[in-house]
């Protein structure tokens, strides 16, 4: 029987990731983890590979990281996946990476690290996709739905892709186990835009307004922080705590403006395909080190 090869650089990494998770406070893990998944294009381009292939394997990559998010118990984590700035890019490409993100959301919507299902929930505009994949988002919704008991009732959340429970909500559902609570809830950032969702949070809440018979003076008297949070793709979720952006490039792209007003940014050299757990624990590890200020 032939053993795999193993460097000692491999080794010499192996050591050291596992040291420096020993090291991380587990009362400094962050909530909700926000990642920029940038790179895969450059990736192929230096292999010397298609374009696609860059794609698929930042897709493996996604499905690697949200294993690596449920060993350290982070419960929730948004993926900027695809922007509505990437929709100019060739229909060719276009179509290979739609499908591979399709095919990324099954393997994410069947995957049960430690045992656990992974809940998958779409953010941005399905309108502006190809039919196959916002039809796949709006499965994705409805799966998302139908795991909500009666008695959770008042803990569900209505978005612009479907319904989801809030991320607060602890207690097992009435006919549910522990088992069947997910181990991560995942944003999957799909044709989405940070000042869309904010214009579509405006929308939402005036339209709302409408509804009940207030003027848009009573709308502006009370108009809040707050009150636009509750209209956002992520209401019902805690804002993230860090956001990490790979491939070197330091700006969000209009990644969760609203909800980032006071995350702590890791910007990574690494490609995200090339991203590895050791990459990521040295983001926890700054993250842990930071004295969170919020403003004050």
């Amino acid at each position: 029987m032939k053993l795999p090869k193993f460097g000692l650089s491999d080794l010499a990494y192996t050591v050291y990731e596992r040291r420096l998770s020993r090291a991380l406070p587990k009362d400094r893990i962050p909530h909700h983890i926000g990642v920029v998944v940038d790179g895969n294009r450059r990736w192929a381009k230096l292999a010397g590979t298609p374009t696609a292939d860059g794609h698929l394997a930042g897709a493996n990559k996604i499905v690697e990281f949200i294993e690596w998010c449920a060993e350290l118990g982070i419960p929730t984590v948004t993926l900027y996946m695809l922007s509505t700035d990437n929709m100019n890019r060739s229909a060719a490409e276009l179509e290979q990476l739609t499908e591979i993100i399709a095919d990324t959301l099954d393997r994410l919507a069947e995957s049960r690290p430690g045992g656990r299902p992974v809940r998958v929930h779409p953010v941005g505009q399905p309108e502006l996709l190809p039919e196959s994949l916002a039809a796949r988002l709006r499965s994705l919704s409805g799966s998302s739905a139908a795991t909500t008991h009666d008695d959770d009732a008042g803990e569900t959340v209505s978005t612009a892709t479907g319904s989801i429970r809030r991320i607060a909500a602890k207690a097992v559902g009435r006919g549910s186990s522990a088992e069947d609570q997910p181990c991560v809830h995942v944003n999957v950032a799909v044709g989405y835009g940070g000042r869309q969702e904010i214009v579509d949070a405006v929308k939402d809440l005036l339209r709302d307004a409408e509804s009940q018979g207030r003027t848009l003076s009573e709308v502006a008297d009370e108009l809040s922080p707050g009150s636009i949070s509750r209209w956002l793709y992520t209401r019902g979720q805690p804002d993230p705590d860090l956001i990490i952006r790979t491939s070197g490039e330091q700006r969000l792209s209009g990644f969760l403006m609203w909800q980032s007003a006071y995350s702590e940014f890791y910007f990574c050299e690494a490609l995200w395909p090339d991203f590895r757990r050791v990459d990521f624990i040295r983001a926890l590890r700054d993250y842990a080190q930071r004295q969170r200020r919020f403003g004050s």
